[in-house]
């Protein structure tokens, strides 16, 4: 009998997901990884751009710290690091367009 709860619990508690999702897309309210990934864009560009290799370097080295304390592997951390500030080096903006938050009622609407 417990597993049927269960069942039904985390069936409700898909639907509440969706439904908030769902709300979300349609106010175009970002989430956090939206937020953050901008953010961390916004942090290495400009960086970058002023040429502060000392300031980038202490920042990737924190970041770096709190992702091994989470359990990540470093080497694999400053790969990962390193190939973002590669990424975002030339402040060109490296993201998709959101077509879906542009146009609402179909892709195909704009230009």
């Amino acid at each position: 009998m417990p597993a049927k709860s269960e069942e039904i619990r985390n069936r409700k508690q898909r639907e509440r997901q969706q439904k908030l999702r769902d709300a979300d897309r349609k106010a175009k309210r970002p989430g956090r990884d939206d937020v953050a990934r901008t953010a961390l864009f916004m942090a290495i560009s400009a960086m970058a751009a002023e040429g502060a290799t000392e300031t980038l370097g202490k920042f990737k080295k924190r970041v770096v710290r709190m992702l091994v304390k989470q359990g990540f592997d470093e080497h694999e951390s400053h790969t990962v690091f390193d190939g973002l500030v590669e990424k975002y080096r030339d402040g060109d903006w490296p993201f998709r367009r959101k077509l879906h938050l542009l146009y609402p009622d179909g892709a195909d609407q704009g230009d």
